[in-house]
């Protein structure tokens, strides 16, 4: 494990207290564990913006123009398209 000190808002400090105790763990867990998340929903951007970047549209008609045309299963309409 490596410290680290950090400096917070009194009022951020006192949420992340409040939040730790309903979630049922430490102040410390909390933070590290909303710092994970973050770095995950960060990196995830990136993924994503560098497969889209990959992409073209005439690569996705490529592939559209093999799926057969067929009406959707029951359930999977499209609202007001019976």
């Amino acid at each position: 494990m490596t410290r680290i000190h950090i400096e917070l808002p009194a009022s951020v400090h006192e949420r992340a207290k409040h939040l730790a105790k309903r979630d049922g763990v430490s102040v410390d867990q909390f933070i590290s564990t909303a710092l994970a998340e973050k770095m995950s929903v960060m990196e995830a951007e990136t993924y994503v913006r560098e497969r889209a970047a990959r992409g073209s549209r005439e690569a996705f008609d490529r592939v559209m123009a093999k799926v057969p045309a067929r009406k959707p299963l029951k359930g999977d309409e499209l609202p007001g398209r019976k």
